[in-house]
């Protein structure tokens, strides 16, 4: 995967410059979702996190958290990864590293979720060959998804709110119930919401693999209801 996110850093550079602000690409009931860029050196004021986030990081990188209070926290991370951060107290955050880095912030709105009983086609059950879950609470449950060079996947569907992030470019053919097709194209960096069931095989199009993290959203808005657990 690493030539795939060497291109990723390359498509963000022109996709974002230094100097860019925050872009803020979801913002809704249930979540917002912030692009942000940081340079070598640069330094945020002092402020606070009032809700839980996932990140993730598109660039490896180094970032110093400094609390009020004098208490320091180095956080190092890689390309791809994604972490789970709980709403914080006053502080700082400096890019400690020598390089500029790029990370997708999704701040969950909603305090707690419902449970869910995912339906037989959940993507981890029917294909775990692509789909991983890579972190779950009960705000969001977290799906990495890979797929090799012309790889299918059997049909499934994504029940949940879900913020898809691109970390590699994706070409995909979709195959719906009804027999009908789609293609689909992503760009690596790219940024969609959904909130509708979507039921659907797939094949990569592409003679290189992709990789998206997929953030489900268990925070359903007043009134809505999917897959409820009894």
């Amino acid at each position: 995967m690493l030539p795939a996110f060497t291109s990723l850093t390359l498509a963000l550079a022109a996709l974002l410059s230094p100097a860019d602000p925050p872009r803020i690409p979801v913002d809704n009931g249930l979540v917002r979702v912030i692009r942000a860029s940081n340079v070598p050196g640069q330094k945020s004021g002092l402020h606070k996190h009032e809700t839980n986030r996932v990140m993730i990081h598109l660039d490896q990188g180094y970032m110093r958290l400094a609390f009020q209070g004098a208490s320091v926290k180095d956080v190092r991370f890689q390309a791809g990864e994604v972490r789970w951060d709980p709403a914080d107290g006053l502080h700082t955050s400096e890019n400690a590293g020598p390089a500029s880095y790029h990370i997708v912030e999704v701040e969950i709105k909603k305090p707690k979720g419902s449970r869910v009983r995912y339906s037989a086609q959940d993507p981890p059950k029917t294909d775990p060959k692509h789909y991983r879950v890579e972190l779950e609470n009960d705000q969001v449950r977290v799906l990495r998804v890979r797929y090799g060079p012309r790889d299918s996947a059997p049909v499934h569907e994504h029940a949940l709110p879900r913020i898809t992030v691109n970390l590699t470019d994706q070409a995909v053919r979709l195959t719906l119930p009804d027999g009908s097709t789609s293609d689909l194209r992503r760009a690596a960096g790219e940024i969609v919401y959904a909130d509708t069931v979507a039921r659907h095989s797939e094949v990569n199009l592409n003679d290189q693999p992709f990789e998206v993290v997929v953030v489900e959203l268990k925070t359903v808005a007043s009134g809505q209801c999917l897959h409820p657990s009894s």
